[in-house]
């Protein structure tokens, strides 16, 4: 893991899971992670019948705004799962 310069205040897998959440609301959702770096995983029955890529876009989409800026708390999704329940 490494050092990330944030200006983000409390838990960002805790803020990663609300923003899912927000706009997936039946997702399951695990994020763990630090120094930038995250893990997510996603169960959602709003993922059947969509490609891969099309998941991720709406898992992507719903954290963007962690992830804009220099001192943004995401800096890389090191590993993003997406499953269809």
């Amino acid at each position: 893991m490494s050092d990330h310069p944030t200006d983000f205040t409390g838990s960002v897998p805790e803020a990663i899971k609300a923003a899912i959440v927000g706009q997936i609301p039946d997702a399951v959702v695990e994020a763990s992670g630090g120094g930038g770096h995250f893990t997510i995983k996603v169960e959602s029955p709003v993922f059947a019948g969509k490609s891969m890529l099309q998941s991720q876009r709406l898992v992507y989409g719903a954290i963007a705004h962690l992830m804009a800026g220099d001192r943004a708390p995401i800096h890389a999704v090191d590993s993003l799962v997406t499953k269809s329940v």
